[in-house]
């Protein structure tokens, strides 16, 4: 059976982003934790729009590993089932309106479930029989406890070793470590069984289309370059934004914390895109080494410019949510935050005296995740508004979640006699320019590590720069027994968060920064 995309004959399929022209190489996807929430929430979708899309090719086959004990028979329909629910919640991470039947059966078909302990040497060289010498990627959807010691099982059967015209690889989930010692350990425990070229480790932030819409964004459009620059912004904000409370995963939420879980990866890596120097090439290398530059010249963030909030009990929008302390897992004098917000300051020509502003948070007035470079206002302002302010300063709100989009906010003269201007808006929407596309971000990171592009991937050195930034502020608040500053939740948020603003004379833009 050929991948629909490829079939002439084939029903119309619901549409999907095209990831690249050619399918992928052959090859085995080996799931590690095949039984869990990530497989059946992300992956598995992500790999049905691949088929849909004809990106995977006709010599393509899954092995799920994990201990549950269940058949390939029992594990597929799980995940069809899963599959089926997302066409009725129109807010999931994927919905598309219906389920190809052919695309599904043709990836089913290809499906293998394994029940075995994936640190086991003795149950995991059994694979050996499904790989016989394929191609073959490791994906470790498992807890990150299991990640050293399933990587050695996995050397030490073979499984990693790659021959001529063959590879092995690993994608290895977040968190990298919890701080820069244990970030810098894992690296060295990977990087002693394979090789760095081998590892592409997974930031699904970086999946999503208006992230890698960065790149475009900065280096396609000349009207950007000669502006994008210390001497016309005055700020830069990043936000993540979240109304959801912890939700259930309370015990993991209390030993981690807003920082470690969103900042050193998510909030840095479009710290990078925005920031970063132009790369000579589209290539992996070049793309990594822009941003090492980026996260080599953050100057070592000092607690004072450091804000930490945890929530407590408020209502957002319908829902009333319970203090973070009442949550399940959580200890009752937890001094966890559920917030943080952070000024960055970068040591380099392009960027000296221009700070930037990163802030995420759970339990908060509205979901978004945006960036808002704030120009600087004009030499002279010549112009006013109808109520006497002078002219608004330019600024530029590009938002990654939930209206995909960008606006450009700028002033012209409103009609009448008089010379008063108003701000205007210039929109792009994704939907509106490219439609509606079922795509959660797996897809391109799932091509990508089965193609060999690594672009999308961070290098060991990417990882341990940002836990170095962030490593004295973690340092202090360990030491800090005082509780972080509690906000309502269904708020913006702590009043600390606003006053490491003020003082510099600045304000956070709104959460609904931008228009509808």
């Amino acid at each position: 059976m050929t991948s629909p995309r490829h079939n002439a004959s084939a029903p119309a399929q619901p549409s999907v982003a095209p990831a690249a022209r050619h399918p992928a190489p052959d090859g085995t996807l080996v799931i590690l934790g095949a039984g869990g929430d990530l497989t059946h929430r992300l992956l598995v979708p992500a790999l049905y729009d691949l088929a849909c899309s004809g990106f995977l090719p006709d010599d393509f086959k899954v092995v799920g590993v994990s201990l549950e004990k269940q058949t390939t028979e029992e594990w597929v329909a799980s995940l069809r089932a899963r599959l089926d629910a997302f066409t009725r919640d129109k807010h999931a991470e994927f919905y598309t309106t219906k389920i190809s039947e052919e695309a599904w059966q043709w990836l089913a078909s290809r499906m293998t479930y394994r029940s075995m302990s994936f640190v086991s040497a003795e149950e995991m060289q059994t694979l050996t029989a499904d790989i016989a010498g394929r191609n073959a990627v490791f994906y470790l959807a498992i807890p990150p406890r299991f990640f050293e010691e399933s990587v050695v099982t996995l050397a030490k059967v073979g499984l990693l070793t790659e021959k001529p015209g063959v590879f092995r690889r690993l994608a290895i989930e977040k968190p990298f470590g919890t701080d820069l010692e244990t970030a810098g350990k894992l690296n060295a425990h990977l990087l002693s069984v394979m090789k760095e070229s081998q590892i592409y480790r997974v930031d699904h932030f970086l999946g999503k289309e208006t992230v890698q819409n960065l790149l475009a964004l900065r280096f396609s459009n000349l009207l950007f370059q000669p502006l994008w620059h210390r001497d016309y912004i005055d700020h830069i904000q990043i936000t993540a934004a979240e109304t959801l409370s912890v939700e259930g995963r309370g015990a993991f939420y209390d030993a981690t914390g807003a920082l470690r879980d969103m900042v050193p990866n998510h909030l840095f890596q479009i710290l990078a895109l925005v920031a970063m120097e132009p790369p000579t090439s589209l290539k992996a290398e070049p793309v990594r080494n822009a941003k090492q530059q980026v996260f080599d010249a953050i100057r070592p963030i000092t607690p004072e410019n450091a804000v930490r909030g945890q929530y407590i009990k408020g209502r957002s929008g319908d829902r009333i949510i319970q203090a973070y302390r009442e949550s399940m897992g959580v200890a009752p004098d937890s001094i966890t935050e559920t917030y943080t917000a952070l000024k960055i300051e970068l040591d380099t020509w392009r960027w000296a005296g221009v700070p930037f502003y990163l802030r995420t948070g759970k339990g908060l007035s509205n979901s978004v995740t945006q960036i808002i470079v704030q120009f600087k206002q004009t030499p002279l302002s010549l112009f006013h508004t109808e109520d006497g302010q002078p002219q608004p300063p330019n600024r530029f709100v590009y938002n990654i979640r939930p209206d995909k989009g960008a606006d450009l906010h700028f002033n012209a003269k409103k009609p009448g006699p008089e010379t008063n201007i108003s701000e205007v808006v210039a929109q792009f929407r994704y939907e509106k320019s490219f439609g509606s596309l079922p795509n959660i971000g797996y897809e391109t990171l799932l091509y990508d590590c089965l193609q060999g592009s690594a672009s999308l991937f961070q290098r060991a050195d990417n990882i341990e720069a940002a836990w170095r930034a962030v490593d004295p502020v973690l340092k202090a608040w360990a030491k800090d027994t005082k509780p972080p500053e509690f906000y309502t939740a269904g708020s913006n948020g702590p009043a600390g968060a606003d006053e490491l603003l003020a003082r510099d004379g600045r304000s956070w833009g709104p959460l609904n920064n931008i228009k509808k």
